[in-house]
């Protein structure tokens, strides 16, 4: 852990670099506030379903996949527990977009029929707008209704700008085809090229012809390492997977079946190709001279657990499927080290609100985490809330201590997704300090009955702050004697 100094060479280094951006951006023409206060671009780069400790920069993974990531990890800061606070694609992205739960942003299981974000959602891309930043989206959206189509304006979360993007890219795609849509509803076909090389080409086209026209808020969106839906497996570049055979196992997968034997070489190599299409958009700012005046992100929605903690990929409270990676470059954030507080997705909106100086709207349940990178004093509750109503219908808590997961009994008969239950019960309790891989459940034993106790209590405030439905919380069905 750092000491005081190194806290403090870190404080010096960050005002240094930032004076040093704000001066050159500043010289460039860039825009300012009207308090004279440099408006950062910011560029959000989401990867789908990658697993924190896939991350070299984290210290868990030997195989040296993310060298342009590490490299932004050690510029900027590395956020160390960063959650999901629903571990499924829709949801999750919802929660990121509206600095909200699930009970306010309305998406509570994956996009498509009646769910979607709603028209009037208050979001990061009309937040930017009104201050006066363009708002621009490439690749997955995964949060529009009713399409696998066109996204119609009205759908699109207030990303009104720049518009190539596709609903579900895992369907009207395939690694090496497919076809997204632009701002007019226009079919854009790509073949021939790997669909994250695709979306990388589209992100080097804008910020070349971006300018310094005005400041710009831009979200890129791969849907790799994510499975392809209709062939049921991860889909690397050609060459890729045969690069990473016999891989490097996580240690909470190799007690457990699942299909990691199988999927992982691919896995690994769709993150080899992120980390180097990350690597693209980082030159191609310095290209441009945007790059000292950009904050750049990287973070994922969720996990991957591989089939071990149930029959698909991420639904559940484990570390697995909740613990995401996030990292930021940039002003303000260069030079920002660890932050080893617990965060999550709602947390990530208002963080980049209030970097660019902007408002952070009353409806956003998140906070900005500023005051962690700035290592200003600051009342932090360390602890997320997690939803589950996918697979099984839970809530959790995750704390640095404990991972508390409380489900709903099932009835007999098919499994409906529910966006809450009348009635949760004691199913998973994890001591992450002890067990880090999360391996032996102490849920309903003595020696954690009185945990267990006071979790609930917490879980209970949690439930009640986040707007869900007020259920009653039981304890163990099945409790050790």
């Amino acid at each position: 852990m750092s000491n005081g100094n190194d806290r403090a060479g870190i404080s010096r280094r960050h005002l240094l670099r930032n004076s040093v951006a704000v001066s050159a951006a500043a010289s460039a023409g860039a825009q300012t506030t009207g308090a004279g206060i440099l408006k950062p671009n910011v560029v959000v780069v989401i990867a789908d379903e990658v697993r924190w400790d896939a991350i070299g920069a984290y210290g868990r993974n030997p195989m040296d996949l993310t060298p342009n990531l590490n490299a932004m990890a050690g510029q900027g800061t590395l956020y160390r527990h960063m959650f999901t606070n629903q571990p499924v694609c829709s949801p999750s992205r919802a929660c990121l977009f509206t600095g909200q739960y699930p009970a306010k942003h309305g998406v509570w299981k994956n996009a498509g029929g009646e769910i979607g974000l709603s028209a009037q959602a208050t979001t990061i891309a009309t937040e930017f707008r009104k201050a006066g930043y363009s708002a621009n989206y490439i690749g997955k959206w995964h949060l529009a209704a009713h399409t696998q189509g066109p996204v119609p304006a009205s759908q699109r979360g207030g990303f009104l700008n720049l518009w190539q993007a596709s609903n579900e890219l895992e369907i009207t795609a395939h690694p090496y085809m497919g076809a997204m849509w632009d701002s007019d509803g226009r079919e854009m076909v790509f073949q021939d090229e790997y669909r994250a090389d695709y979306l990388t080409g589209l992100t080097k086209k804008f910020l070349r012809n971006v300018g310094k026209k005005s400041p710009f808020l831009l979200v890129v969106s791969y849907l790799e390492p994510h499975q392809q839906n209709d062939l049921g497996r991860m889909v690397a570049p050609k060459g890729y997977a045969e690069r990473h055979k016999n891989p490097f196992v996580p240690e909470d997968l190799r007690r457990f079946p699942g299909d990691w034997q199988q999927q992982l070489p691919d896995y690994y190599g769709c993150i080899k190709k992120i980390d180097e299409c990350v690597g693209d958009i980082r030159q191609e700012l310095k290209a441009n001279d945007l790059d000292r005046n950009t904050i750049v992100v990287f973070v994922s929605d969720h996990g991957c657990h591989f089939m071990t903690r149930n029959t698909e990929y991420k639904r559940s409270g484990h570390d697995a499927s909740t613990h995401v990676p996030l990292i930021v470059e940039g002003p303000i954030f260069n030079g920002g080290g660890e932050i080893r507080e617990l965060v999550s997705m709602v947390d990530l909106t208002p963080t980049l609100l209030d970097a660019a100086g902007i408002a952070v709207p009353g409806t956003m349940q998140g906070r900005s985490t500023l005051p962690l990178v700035r290592r200003t004093p600051v009342d932090w509750r360390n602890e997320v809330f997690i939803q589950m109503s996918e697979f099984w219908v839970a809530r959790a808590l995750r704390t640095p201590e404990w991972t508390y997961i409380m489900a709903a009994p099932r009835s007999s008969g098919k499994f409906q997704p529910e966006p809450n239950a009348p009635a949760y019960a004691s199913f998973q309790l994890y001591d992450n300090r002890a067990d880090p891989n999360q391996l032996v459940n102490l849920a309903g034993r003595k020696e954690t009955k009185r945990v267990e106790e006071e979790l609930q209590g917490r879980l209970r405030a949690r439930i009640q702050e986040a707007g869900d439905k007020a259920a009653e919380l039981k304890p163990c069905e099945f409790p050790y004697a």
